[in-house]
């Protein structure tokens, strides 16, 4: 019996001890939950961003209002593998939502890029700027730049695909992705398991050396470990995206000028669907198109095209109390007249001609001048076409010739842009003729684009005529005085090419550049786009 308070006491001491280390234990994870707590805010309670302080913020969950990232690989999908690549992408859009967001992220990128040359893969350079830029939140941009120190992105794709938008377009220092690995060349659809490239590299150059501040979003775990290195970190909810504004246009750090690419609408898994069920008909809506163009008489036809979804508004400049339509008549009857346009499409001499049908008297000729227009092109070409040599003399002679046999359109531009800019127009036109008269075209598409500047020319024609619908305006301005041509009112060729291209970026409200063909085909393409 003498042992048992001996015992009693000892068995006593022990769980006093047990409890202290427990309590202890518990208290400093407490105090550690806590004291991490405190270093997450949520924006939109008040809180002011540090200005000058090295940021580090998440794209997909701080600077873009849509958080998936699906519709980006199916572009690359369907621009870099084509149709049937897209197609299988989104037959597994399913199974991409149901295994979660790093499995399903692994799926998208095998799908997308194997088999796929790294050397010739430009999408996330000539395509994807756009996409981002158009879902870009006007709140989150102006959290970003609102920081005066180093910025750092950090996101959820290969940062191939992103790399060129952040750094050229948005002016990010630094971007932390994952690289893509290369087995000979080609892009084996795999990806790197941590981050541990392209952060290593931040940090070697010194970039996250002082205090850091991150902005993220809400049930974002994959780079959790990487904004641990924050002092604080601000978090996004998706209830605040929701109410985010689209980047206005002049709000760009860099223009966005030139875009590559056949797809003219953002391919959600909604508007994918549609775009997947509207190809068969496309396909059939292409050849009753070009059937009805050939077949038809010509005003008979433009009834048919119109009645299929090719529609176009013809505008009159009216400054000389109403008489723009009888000019057109009536000038140009000992000489041809030079219609001088920009360049939207492959079809805007051919809008041009439908346009001027209503207007001039229809034994008048009208002949497209041509930079490097495919061979494909020029056979079906339902007008008269002549190609620049790109010889100064020989070119002037050509095209004084055609002038003495019926009236001419050229766009001096020499290639198309599709975003609201005008490219350098090129004087030659000015040297040719007094008569000259400025159009103004915009061209409007809904599913496809009908350029392209890497892709193959000769199907140009064929994925504008697929599009469900396209509307063309041509506007006809007033002939250009004889006082701003080179022939009558003493006028460089160069002050004249300038007069008009501002008259017609007047007209359709576009900004003048003084970038050329070879600027845009040395961006896309990487050459300088002859055919």
């Amino acid at each position: 019996m003498a042992g048992k308070p001996h015992h009693l006491r000892l068995c006593l001491s022990m769980q006093k001890i047990l409890f202290s280390r427990t309590w202890n234990k518990l208290y400093f994870q407490i105090k550690a939950s806590s004291s991490q707590s405190n270093k997450y805010h949520f924006l939109g309670n008040g809180q002011e961003i540090p200005l000058d302080r090295t940021l580090m913020f998440h794209m997909e969950g701080a600077l873009l209002k849509s958080s998936s990232v699906f519709p980006y690989f199916l572009l690359v999908a369907f621009e870099a593998g084509g149709p049937l690549r897209a197609f299988l992408l989104f037959l597994l859009y399913p199974i991409i939502c149901l295994v979660g967001k790093e499995w399903g992220l692994k799926i998208m990128v095998f799908v997308c890029f194997v088999g796929i040359k790294e050397e010739s893969f430009s999408i996330g350079r000539t395509v994807l700027p756009k996409f981002f830029l158009q879902d870009v939140g006007n709140e989150g941009f102006d959290m970003v730049m609102k920081c005066g120190g180093t910025k750092i992105a950090v996101t959820d794709m290969p940062r191939v695909m992103v790399d060129c938008f952040l750094k050229d377009y948005l002016r990010i220092d630094s971007v932390v992705g994952r690289e893509l690995k290369v087995v000979r060349g080609h892009f084996i659809g795999l990806m790197e398991d941590n981050y541990g490239s392209s952060a290593s590299k931040v940090v070697g150059e010194g970039k996250m050396d002082d205090s850091i501040i991150g902005i993220d979003c809400l049930n974002n775990s994959l780079h959790h470990h990487l904004f641990s290195c924050c002092e604080v970190v601000y978090m996004v909810s998706e209830a605040d995206k929701k109410n985010w504004r689209a980047l206005p246009r002049e709000k760009y750090p860099r223009p966005l000028i030139f875009h590559d690419g056949r797809l003219a609408l953002r391919p959600t898994p909604v508007a994918t669907l549609f775009l997947f069920m509207w190809m068969p008909f496309g396909i059939f809506l292409l050849l009753v198109r070009a059937a009805l163009f050939f077949l038809l008489p010509y005003k008979l036809s433009l009834l048919f095209l119109c009645f299929t979804g090719l529609k176009g508004t013809l505008i009159l400049s009216d400054d000389n109390d109403g008489c723009a339509a009888d000019e057109l008549k009536n000038f140009g009857e000992d000489r041809g007249v030079l219609y001088v346009c920009n360049h939207r499409t492959l079809l805007d001499p051919i809008y041009i001609s439908m346009a001027l049908a209503q207007v001039r008297p229809p034994n008048r000729s009208l002949t497209a001048v041509t930079y490097s227009l495919s061979r494909v092109s020029e056979l079906v070409a339902p007008m008269t076409t002549v190609r620049l040599t790109r010889n100064r003399e020989k070119d002037s002679k050509m095209m004084e010739k055609q002038l003495k046999q019926g009236d001419l359109v050229i766009c001096p531009e020499g290639t198309t842009c599709r975003e609201p800019y005008l490219l350098r127009f090129s004087p030659l036109f000015a040297e040719i003729s007094e008569d000259i008269v400025p159009v103004a075209i915009d061209f409007q598409v809904s599913m496809f684009y009908g350029t392209t500047a890497g892709g193959y020319k000769f199907l140009d024609p064929a994925f504008l005529l697929m599009n469900p619908t396209t509307h063309c305006s041509a506007t006809i301005l007033e002939k250009l005085p004889k006082s701003f041509t080179c022939q009558g009112g003493g006028k460089s060729k160069f002050e004249v090419a300038n007069h008009v291209q501002t008259l017609i970026g007047k007209a359709l409200n576009f900004e003048c550049t003084s970038l050329t063909r070879k600027d845009k085909y040395m961006i896309l393409a990487g050459n300088e786009g002859i055919v």
